[in-house]
């Protein structure tokens, strides 16, 4: 079974409010995505899937507002939830590692997608995708499972990061901003131990004169 249809099977035998995880409020990305734009720019939600997050950008009143998921079923929910303000985000189905082009953006928002690219080259593919769609100043907002979090998920092997590792991965265009530890209570009340970095795109002469995740 291909990433395509192991996640639309998810969708299928799952409701949107029993999947591992599925947050009735978003606090922790809705927090960091403000910090990034407060002038509530263009987001991309990476992997947003049924998330509610895109209903509370909506209503803050982001400029533009792009959900990519790899699930169209999953995407289906979060239409149907939102009812006619679906018309004012920008819906794409696709693998993130194989998209040749995304909308610039002001903000890329991605919760649980990157954690399962075991593959150094499908990271590398994201890491490539994450720098060309982002304006030079962006920010990109990443939560993965932390180092003690969980080895699995949906039946799949995920890596695990904290800052360090996190931003080597992205490379040093990549400044980290701030970083928080994060603790997702699931629908069966499981604990699930998360990192979500906040970095900043950097110019690549500015880059060039730092390691990873170095400050300027």
């Amino acid at each position: 079974m291909d990433r395509h249809e192991h996640w639309n099977s998810i969708y299928q035998t799952k409701a949107v409010t029993d999947v591992s995880w599925f947050e009735s409020d978003p606090q922790i990305s809705v927090e960091l995505i403000n910090t990034a734009s407060s002038s509530h720019g263009r987001v991309i939600d990476v992997g947003g899937g049924a998330s509610r997050l895109v209903d509370r950008l909506v209503a803050t009143g982001f400029e533009s507002v792009t959900v990519l998921d790899i699930s169209e079923i999953a995407l289906e929910h979060a239409k149907a939830r939102l009812g006619a303000q679906a018309a004012q985000v920008h819906w794409i189905v696709g693998d993130i590692c194989q998209i040749a082009e995304l909308p610039p953006c002001d903000v890329w928002h991605d919760r649980a997608v990157l954690h399962f690219l075991t593959e150094p080259n499908d990271r590398r593919k994201y890491v490539d995708s994450v720098t060309r769609t982002v304006r030079i100043g962006g920010h990109v907002i990443i939560g993965t499972f932390a180092v003690d979090g969980p080895l699995k998920c949906s039946g799949l092997e995920v890596c695990r990061y904290d800052a360090g590792t996190l931003s080597r991965e992205l490379g040093p265009r990549f400044k980290l901003v701030r970083e928080l530890s994060h603790t997702h209570l699931t629908p069966t009340s499981k604990q699930q131990h998360f990192f979500f970095g906040l970095f900043e795109l950097l110019p690549l002469l500015v880059a060039s004169t730092l390691s990873p995740g170095s400050s300027v």
